[in-house]
């Protein structure tokens, strides 16, 4: 068996990280599930639970600073908070991390994605309740508090297909 070189594998690397990612589909086909109870941590301590957000349409990623694809995802994430805050969608950024704020905020401001809403679940319940097996994993929840949509994995958040269809799903 062939061995690769080490420039040849550098290079393949590279080309795997800047091939884009296929577009993220979402469809609303898929009937509202339910969800668990989750405990998330704000920055003073308090405890907020999913229905602190109701009536609101709430983009849920679970993430770690440990995690390289969460790092990448974040901007996407911001961008599309950023081009949804006028109808009432909220992007969560839930870290499933013992890291304190402090150093999620300097990954959140390293990662270009400062704007998000973060949360913390330091014994990663929310994970194992979601039955999130990797990170990230990230969940669209309706103004009722179901989930709509879920995708496992890195993708792009911002482009103009999702925005588009979180847009719909708001106007529902």
């Amino acid at each position: 068996m062939p061995r690769l070189s080490l420039p040849l594998v550098v290079a393949l690397t590279v080309w795997l990280w800047s091939v884009p990612v296929w577009a993220l589909a979402i469809n609303w086909k898929e009937p509202p599930q339910p969800l668990p109870e989750l405990v998330m941590e704000d920055r003073d301590g308090t405890r907020l639970g999913l229905d602190d957000f109701a009536g609101e349409i709430v983009v849920l990623n679970l993430w770690a600073t440990w995690c390289a694809p969460c790092k990448v995802e974040m901007p996407t994430l911001a961008a599309l908070q950023e081009a949804t805050a006028d109808r009432d969608v909220r992007v969560v950024a839930l870290a499933i991390d013992r890291a304190g704020f402090e150093a999620l905020d300097a990954f959140m401001a390293e990662a270009d994605a400062s704007g998000l809403l973060v949360l913390r679940d330091e014994s990663a319940a929310a994970a194992r309740a979601l039955g999130a097996g990797g990170l990230p994993v990230t969940l669209v929840i309706d103004r009722e508090g179901r989930e709509r949509f879920r995708h496992a994995g890195y993708a792009d958040w911002g482009t103009p297909d999702v925005v588009e269809a979180i847009e719909a799903l708001a106007l529902e």
